[in-house]
């Protein structure tokens, strides 16, 4: 494969680990030393011996790993890779929704900028948001930030009142529809529906089971005939590494530009120049960092 031995070779010399979230194109996790969701990859970032991390997937998560790891270089795959939806919240906006509530607790998905991250009091990831929310005291008010469809499903899981940002992951929100489940259905019958909570509540409502993208790949590893609701990247990995099973994706156009901007040769010239260093002011580094060692914490 092109770049591959220049990668590993760049990768031993520099004392390099290329971290990949499961959204990236299949070439670019075949040269990962890591591919898991977000929480994994944080918790990769924070135990993982490297000068340089390399991170495959949006800025968001290259800013985790640099909170995370903070003397060692984190790169990002490609410059131009954000998240719409961590860029549907500002630090300034924050502050002023927490305002308007008597000492709140702000719960702050991990998709999310590392401003966001510092002036909240615990980030979460899909895979452990109702957890996280458990573990708040029941006479805390609790504002969630900034995907609505997650705090949603989190606040049905826990019983508890959740206030939620109107932020939302435009592939999730826009692309993968109650449409697409009666269609499916329809199809595919004796079919398991697996879908993320970052879909509508009248997609998540309908399904089998709710779960991150680690926990649609734990599901598929012991079971046939699944349909995969979440950014098409994952069925792609899932049906390469079980070509045997029947698995379905909910929908094709469930597709993240920016997850997919990486290539091979972005992740080869990232990593041969050092290019897109995170750089991160220290003082928000060190409010942002709090957050996700207390999600860490209990994870």
């Amino acid at each position: 494969m092109k770049f591959l031995d220049e990668i590993k070779k760049l990768k031993k010399h520099k004392k390099a680990i290329i971290l990949a979230h499961n959204y990236q194109t299949l070439d670019v996790q075949e040269v990962a030393d890591f591919v898991g969701d977000s929480l994994q990859l944080s918790q990769e970032a924070a135990r993982v011996e490297a000068e340089i991390i390399v991170f495959c997937g949006v800025r968001f998560m290259a800013e985790t790993a640099k909170l995370l790891k903070p003397n060692a270089k984190v790169l990002l795959s490609s410059k131009n890779a954000g998240c719409p939806m961590a860029d549907m919240i500002t630090g300034e906006q924050l502050r002023e929704f927490k305002k308007q509530y008597n000492n709140p607790i702000v719960v702050c998905y991990v998709n999310s900028t590392v401003e966001v991250k510092a002036e909240s009091d615990i980030c979460c990831t899909s895979g452990n948001a109702i957890k996280i929310i458990n573990s708040i005291p029941q006479e805390k008010t609790i504002l969630f930030v900034p995907d609505q469809n997650l705090g949603t499903f989190s606040a049905q899981k826990t019983g508890r009142n959740v206030i939620v940002w109107d932020g939302y992951c435009n592939v999730h929100h826009h692309f993968i529809t109650k449409d697409n489940v009666i269609k499916i259905r329809k199809e595919y019958p004796d079919y398991a529906l697996l879908v993320h909570p970052e879909c509508k509540p009248e997609v998540f409502n309908q399904a089998d089971l709710v779960c991150s993208t680690k926990g649609m790949a734990d599901y598929v590893k012991e079971h046939d005939k699944v349909i995969i609701g979440t950014e098409v990247g994952l069925f792609e990995q899932l049906k390469a590494k079980f070509p045997e099973k029947k698995l379905v994706p909910l929908s094709e156009k469930a597709i993240c530009i920016n997850m997919k901007k990486t290539t091979l040769n972005d992740v080869y010239l990232t990593l041969k120049n050092e290019n897109n260093e995170i750089i991160l002011d220290d003082d928000i580094m060190k409010n942002a960092v709090k957050s996700i060692d207390r999600m860490l914490e209990l994870s």
